[in-house]
């Protein structure tokens, strides 16, 4: 009989081949777990304030904060420009400038405990954001973010890292996540804007920064900053939706800062399926506001500025987006860069199959 030496070879080969894809489909795993989103920083107490410090919170200018602030160990005289008016209690204060309690070291029990417990939170999370390990991208475009799209995971960069006045946008889904690991400062120029597009929540982004973080002039920052040193808000920046969280200090110009975006889409509950342009926030506001629009699908959108005489004031955008959650800042600035005087401003959003406006207040 006549052995056929084909067979051991034919076996081999087709082993080898369910061995390739194998190994394929386990390497193609692989590359899509180190793409996901990575688990969110959990921030503990220090999670109770949009503003967190060891050295101090200084104030100047006519700054509008949503949310409690702290201070410790410093004492309460670490905190300056907002007009501390102390509780009867003593164990926390208020001031004009602000929706909710400010806090300090040296003010009644339970109030220290309190402060020392949010900094140890605090702590940790900063070690736990710097501490992540297996980066999905490394010095990603070399730390010049402007122009670019962000998608969730971990980023890593081991120089500073920039946003100019072209913006950065965060895309992904309500409960993505992104942590970017920054081993010298992050800036914002003056006028740069964090956009979130396809429901990215700013309670979902975490900016751990070794160095100093600038927020520059009518920049809009949006997540939750760690910070080892100073965070600076220049003229008019704002932090809607986010935390200031510094080992140091957090200095403020006539900025607005809250805790929570109230005009997301999560909070909303709502589905793009239909056109819809939201209240501006904060209202009244000085110098900066936010936008917010939901387009259902691909559009050309304007959206421009009117005095209350319909006089022409600026055009915010005039440019096709993709369908989802879109928000944008007004400077309270005209189309010349001048800035225009207080009152009551309407804003238009046109489409082609939409068209609403609606009324905002600026004070100074």
């Amino acid at each position: 009989m006549k052995i056929d030496t084909n067979k051991p070879t034919n076996l081999l080969k087709r082993s080898l081949r369910f061995l390739t894809v194998m190994l394929t489909i386990v390497f193609l795993s692989t590359v899509a777990m180190s793409v996901s989103s990575p688990s969110p920083v959990n921030l503990g107490t220090a999670g109770d304030f949009v503003i967190l410090t060891k050295t101090g919170i200084s104030n100047t200018g006519t700054t509008a904060i949503v949310g409690d602030i702290g201070v410790s160990p410093e004492s309460a005289t670490a905190i300056t420009g907002l007009g501390l008016i102390m509780d009867p209690s003593g164990t926390f204060s208020t001031s004009s400038l602000l929706t909710g309690n400010i806090y300090a070291a040296d003010y009644t029990d339970p109030t220290p405990t309190k402060m020392t417990t949010a900094i140890g939170d605090f702590e940790i999370a900063y070690t736990d954001a710097a501490g992540r390990v297996s980066p999905d991208y490394i010095e990603l475009y070399t730390g010049d973010l402007t122009g670019q799209t962000l998608t969730p995971g971990l980023y890593k960069w081991g120089t500073a890292v920039l946003v100019s006045e072209g913006g950065v946008t965060i895309s992904g889904t309500a409960t993505d996540v992104w942590i970017f690991q920054i081993a010298q400062n992050l800036t914002l120029s003056n006028g740069a804007m964090v956009h979130l597009t396809g429901g990215a929540q700013s309670s979902n982004i975490f900016w751990q920064v070794a160095g100093q973080v600038t927020i520059g002039t009518t920049a809009a920052m949006r997540g939750i900053i760690l910070c080892q040193t100073l965070i600076e808000m220049q003229t008019g920046a704002s932090l809607n939706g986010g935390r200031a969280l510094a080992k140091t200090a957090v200095t403020l110009d006539a900025n607005a800062v809250s805790e929570s975006f109230i005009l997301s889409s999560v909070e909303n509950n709502e589905v793009p399926h239909v056109f819809s342009l939201k209240q501006n926030y904060p209202n009244p506001f000085n110098p900066t506001t936010t936008i917010s629009y939901v387009i259902p699908q691909k559009s050309q959108v304007c959206i421009t500025i009117y005095d209350i005489l319909g006089n022409q004031i600026t055009t915010l955008i005039n440019q096709e987006q993709s369908s989802g959650y879109q928000e944008i800042v007004w400077n309270s600035k005209d189309k010349n860069g001048k800035s225009v005087s207080a009152g009551i401003y309407v804003y238009q959003m046109v489409t082609e199959s939409y068209r609403t406006t609606k009324k905002m207040v600026l004070m100074k």
